[in-house]
């Protein structure tokens, strides 16, 4: 980006020297007519300059006065250079792939969807408005595993996240697993701020490790817990497979709202209850707007002298109108 400015703005004051000029040059126009008593010679001196020119030389002398008026006020341009500095939020997405994550109470594109891939492409979403963060991303169901660890190559993160595939880890839910293993990935990371996001829309079922437990032991290393849980109240609706073809069936899905919410808050976060698509969207655009990058910006402009350019210019138009006072438009005294 680009910038001018004069040094001496001051000295633009003197633009009214050039009116003053200006004034004297055409102000003339109701001088005083000579008397003749005959203008016979007048007529006989016709093929003279047109007396329109005369005013020539001040137009001259004006534009050169006002490009030297310019150049002491010291025009000058620079290039304005940015030093940006920030430190990253280090992330880890924890998502749940068990099969409860195929209900279909969702939506996309107005037709029903099941629950992960409502939730892949909210997570999609989060990412893309993200800027200088790690983040990682941790898949569970009946085990935990990283499925991508945290980077900042982004578009890597969303290709592991395309191939998220349902019951990968299994058809059971290790919340508590799934936290352990979001916490070794973050807890050595040299960052101040570091979350975890954990999806799911069950209760923990299977694992050794007990979910508030982790939470506590992510808490000793300053790491939030974001929990979110998905999913419509009452029975969710199941694609299966029948014996006349694929059917819809209704089945009941119990979700610990009450354990979610305990996790958040051992860690200083928030449990959020997510319904519809629209719901989900809302909260992730939440989480993003309370864990925002620290940005430093500095500025500065490195300014260089442009009065030559305009100094130019204005010598070469008194030397023109010395040049036609002295020939061309040459007057008598």
């Amino acid at each position: 980006m680009t910038a001018w400015r004069f040094a001496d703005p001051a000295a633009l004051f003197l633009v009214c020297l050039i009116m003053l000029i200006a004034y004297s040059a055409f102000g003339g126009w109701r001088q005083e007519r000579l008397r003749f008593s005959s203008i016979d010679l007048v007529r006989a001196a016709r093929g003279g300059r047109h007396r329109s020119f005369r005013f020539i030389p001040s137009i001259l002398r004006a534009a050169a006065l006002f490009l030297l008026i310019l150049a002491v006020a010291r025009p000058q341009g620079g290039t304005v250079s940015r030093e940006v500095t920030s430190e990253g939020v280090d992330i880890v997405l924890v998502a749940d792939t068990s099969g409860s994550m195929e209900a279909m109470d969702f939506t996309l594109g107005g037709e029903r969807a099941t629950r992960l891939d409502v939730a892949k492409k909210v997570i999609r979403e989060f990412i893309a408005g993200r800027a200088n963060d790690r983040i990682g991303l941790v898949v569970f169901g009946e085990e935990a595993f990283v499925q991508c660890p945290t980077t900042i190559d982004y578009g890597v993160l969303v290709q592991t996240l395309d191939a998220v595939k349902m019951k990968m880890a299994g058809d059971g839910t290790a919340i508590g697993s799934a936290i352990g293993t979001a916490v070794q990935s973050l807890k050595d990371l040299p960052g101040r701020s570091k979350i975890i996001i954990l999806l799911t829309d069950g209760k923990n079922t299977t694992g050794i490790l007990d979910p508030l437990q982790a939470a506590r032991a992510a808490a000793t290393y300053g790491i939030k817990i974001y929990t979110i849980g998905v999913g419509t109240d009452g029975e969710a609706p199941f694609m299966v497979q029948g014996l006349f073809g694929k059917r819809m069936s209704y089945h009941r899905v119990e979700m610990d709202e009450a354990a979610l919410t305990a996790i958040a808050e051992a860690t200083g976060a928030r449990y959020f209850r997510a319904d519809s698509t629209e719901s989900l969207l809302q909260i992730y655009k939440v989480i993003d707007e309370m864990e925002k990058t620290e940005v430093e910006i500095k500025e500065w402009t490195d300014y260089q002298e442009l009065f030559p350019s305009v100094l130019w210019p204005a010598l070469f138009l008194l030397i023109l109108e010395l040049l036609l006072r002295a020939t061309w438009l040459r007057t008598l005294p």
